[in-house]
């Protein structure tokens, strides 16, 4: 049987940190936490589990927080959590079997992340893997009878197990503030930064988060060391945010170009939504058509089926044609019972 050492940071935890570890305590070997500032009764509650307890002067990287958990550890494998989360009994069941079973080549267990769209801010599923446990110490292994080398990929399994994800409130204003903190510092975001602050501004950004956005995603659209994804990404907020400014010449040449190449669903709704709201339905229905059934998405499912679906009905509507409204919505309907 392999050991455990649970590795969390936690931070004005005291509503939920006690109902996480009461699903896990028993099951692993060692809990570490990491406290980066709570002025709550996070530390008191976390201190009823264990003793390993432990300060971190916040920097805004969760990262250097996490390393620093990680560095604690003295188990064979490390099991992060956060304190919103739950395994339920018949996933506590799975754990426990796991960690009975565990083969000893196995560098990371992904597992199942479920209810993420509850308070939703940059995922589309509403369940799917994310590594979760992982071997502290890794064993550099050669390969292959002739032209040996090194395996450098991690051997993973994907396990059965569902972590519940039970949020006491939506973090995207934190994450936001985060990443506007990080660009206007002058930080060049990763390739996966750039995705998840784009994403998460399309799925949770209100209006002024994306007039703070504008400037970093007008600049990173006209960066030729970004890839094509990138472009999109950027031209898809930098189009969005000069629509809701009401910038028409900057809306045109974010939305052109995208259009230019593939196209994607976020700008063909944002083509929807510029002529919706100039009365032009017969327009603004083709790029919804579009949305729907022609691209696919960048950022967000949701414009490339229901939000470009609502755009159809809504337009038919004003257009008085109620057949191909009402077609439009049992398609919706089927969409969202299925």
């Amino acid at each position: 049987m392999i050991t455990i050492s649970l590795c969390m940071i936690v931070k004005n935890e005291e509503k939920v940190l006690a109902r996480c570890l009461d699903s896990i305590a028993d099951l692993v070997d060692e809990i570490i936490i990491v406290d980066t500032g709570s002025s709550d009764s996070t530390k008191e509650i976390a201190a009823r589990y264990t003793g390993l307890l432990y300060d971190f002067l916040w920097t805004d990287d969760f990262s250097a927080a996490r390393n620093y958990a990680f560095s604690k550890a003295t188990k064979e494998y490390i099991y992060s959590a956060d304190a919103d989360e739950v395994l339920s009994e018949e996933n506590r069941e799975r754990f426990r079997i796991l960690k009975e079973t565990l083969l000893p080549e196995i560098e990371i267990v992904q597992m199942k992340y479920g209810n993420q769209l509850q308070y939703g801010t940059v995922y589309n599923f509403d369940e799917e893997y994310r590594p979760k446990l992982f071997k502290r110490q890794r064993e550099f292994v050669w390969e292959e009878p002739i032209h040996e080398q090194v395996r450098l990929a991690p051997v993973l399994y994907d396990s059965d197990i569902v972590i519940t994800h039970m949020p006491q409130q939506n973090h995207a204003g934190r994450d936001l503030a985060n990443f506007r903190k990080q660009t206007a510092a002058g930080r060049r975001l990763s390739t996966r930064l750039h995705n998840l602050y784009a994403r998460e501004l399309y799925l949770s950004g209100e209006r002024e988060d994306f007039a703070q956005a504008a400037d970093f995603f007008q600049k990173s659209a006209a960066d030729v060391n970004r890839s094509k994804e990138e472009l999109v990404e950027a031209c898809c907020v930098a189009a969005k945010a000069a629509r809701l400014s009401g910038d028409v010449g900057a809306f045109l040449k974010y939305t052109s170009k995208v259009i230019a190449g593939e196209g994607c669903s976020e700008i063909c709704c944002e083509l929807g939504q510029f002529h919706e709201e100039r009365k032009d339905y017969e327009e603004a229905a083709i790029w919804y058509y579009n949305a729907v059934y022609e691209t696919a998405p960048a950022l967000s499912i949701a414009c490339g089926d229901r939000e470009g679906l609502k755009g159809l009905i809504r337009c038919y509507e004003a257009l008085g044609n109620r057949e191909q409204a009402e077609a439009y919505r049992k398609e919706l309907a089927a969409l969202e019972e299925g």
